[in-house]
């Protein structure tokens, strides 16, 4: 059991088991999403994913038909982004502290400004199970 909070501690999530993956993401919309150069995130199934409290105040910006990005509406911090096409959930890997984060690909690579050099495989788009071409791009 994974547990994680907004910034404020107003809403919580409580994430069983494993996660499918975890994945770095460099495309623009994660980038400005996470205010980072990138986001390391974790792929949950649905039913692992709960939120325990402050259910009220969790506020949704739709950014397209892929993901819907939740947040506080009090704090204004990032919690799960929903993607109902590909049935999965995802979580910033900082949202959960006991989680040991071992991602196993670079995700949208093309959009890379912070270019990583660590053997991970660097897909320049997305895997093809999830509509993308599944090309594997150079460090």
């Amino acid at each position: 059991m994974h547990v994680g909070s907004c910034c404020c501690g107003a809403i919580t999530v409580e994430l069983s088991g494993q996660p499918e993956a975890m994945v770095y993401c460099h495309c623009r919309a994660c980038r400005a999403w996470s205010g980072g150069p990138l986001n390391a995130f974790s792929l949950w199934k649905p039913n692992a994913v709960r939120v325990k409290s402050g259910q009220r105040k969790l506020a949704v910006f739709q950014q397209t038909a892929l993901s819907d990005r939740t947040f506080c509406s009090q704090c204004g911090g990032h919690l799960l982004t929903l993607h109902p096409p590909i049935s999965l959930v995802d979580v910033f890997a900082a949202t959960l502290p006991s989680l040991a984060f071992k991602p196993s690909a670079h995700v949208n690579y093309a959009e890379a400004v912070l270019p990583m050099k660590d053997g991970l495989p660097k897909l320049r788009d997305f895997p093809k199970e999830f509509g993308g071409s599944g090309e594997i791009v150079s460090e």
